[in-house]
């Protein structure tokens, strides 16, 4: 299982937690995992042409990561970033 660490804008989904984990071998197999334990979630972050959304940065242990394809390792730490929008 992988440490995921999420925004607060997804904590809704989380029960209120700031840290989960998720099983799987790519990033694509983490939201999956992710999705069927906290409905919705998913779609907040990918679009409907599983795209990661523009409001939306991934971080695999530190390092940006754009492609869902992207191999994790159990011991990897994954962040799921949202930017900030107000005026």
């Amino acid at each position: 299982m992988t440490v995921v660490r999420l925004p607060s804008p997804l904590y809704a989904y989380t029960n209120g937690k700031a840290e989960v984990m998720a099983a799987g071998e790519t990033l694509t197999e983490i939201l999956v995992d992710l999705d069927r334990r906290f409905p919705g979630l998913r779609f907040r972050v990918v679009d409907e042409q599983d795209r990661i959304r523009p409001t939306i940065l991934f971080h695999l242990n530190g390092r940006v990561v754009r492609d869902l394809g992207e191999r994790v390792d159990p011991k990897d730490e994954v962040q799921i970033v949202a930017a900030l929008s107000g005026g």
